[in-house]
């Protein structure tokens, strides 16, 4: 009996931290999360090889959510994710990345994508500017999913994250060069079960949801000279 009532109360008390955790996140002011634009559109482009990202639109962030700075013809999109496109749901303590205003994820959408998927990253950003926290985010996006707000997930497609420049967040940074592969309702199961944070490929977000990122490391060699060419 003694020993339940400890762990109930070591399990109150952990409920309790996380959410004073919760209630005392704040976002930084939005300039924080801002940058030159010119720098922002060289930095976008770094994401996939030249022969993609020199035709892209390329998007950056403003005060009011991203933005046409170039247009492109090929139906691709790069821009420089925050860490306002956290996961929604999966890893939970990858969630609050939302706060931390040092994330530039650079990315190229390809055009399949850009039609799927770009929306959703879009309006995590306009309610993450509005002030909301992960849980409201999460309400948000999953709302607008079902009532069709966003387009439907029902099919695979892919973004390239390549960039040698990009940073990910504190204990991550620059990682590895990737492909971000957009799979609904995946499981880690489903493409090897390996490690999170490993060389192979994973699941990163959202597992076996609508939202699901499977994430596939590349050799950085090979990207650099791809994205020479």
């Amino acid at each position: 009996m003694k020993k339940l009532t400890i762990t109930l109360l070591l399990l109150i008390s952990a409920i309790l931290n996380a959410s004073a955790a919760r209630a005392q996140a704040k976002y930084p002011p939005i300039s924080e999360y801002l940058m030159p634009q010119d720098a922002e559109i060289v930095l976008a482009r770094s994401a996939a090889p030249a022969s993609i990202s020199d035709h892209a639109t390329i998007k950056v962030l403003t005060k009011s959510g991203f933005q046409v700075a170039q247009q492109g013809d090929n139906g691709s999109v790069c821009m420089v994710m925050r860490g306002f496109s956290a996961p929604t749901y999966t890893p939970a303590q990858f969630r609050q990345i939302v706060y931390d205003p040092t994330i530039r994820a650079p990315i190229c959408f390809t055009a399949p994508a850009a039609r799927m998927v770009l929306p959703y990253y879009e309006l995590r950003t306009k309610l993450a500017i509005e002030g909301k926290g992960p849980d409201q985010i999460a309400e948000g996006v999953q709302a607008a999913y079902v009532k069709g707000d966003l387009p439907r997930r029902d099919s695979i497609s892919f973004a390239y994250m390549w960039s040698a420049d990009q940073n990910l967040g504190s204990g991550i940074g620059h990682w590895h060069p990737h492909m971000m592969i957009f799979c609904p309702y995946y499981e880690n199961s489903m493409v090897g079960a390996n490690e999170f944070g490993s060389v192979l490929p994973q699941v990163s977000d959202d597992a076996g949801t609508p939202f699901t990122v499977v994430v596939i490391p590349i050799d950085d060699r090979l990207a650099n000279k791809a994205r020479e060419r």
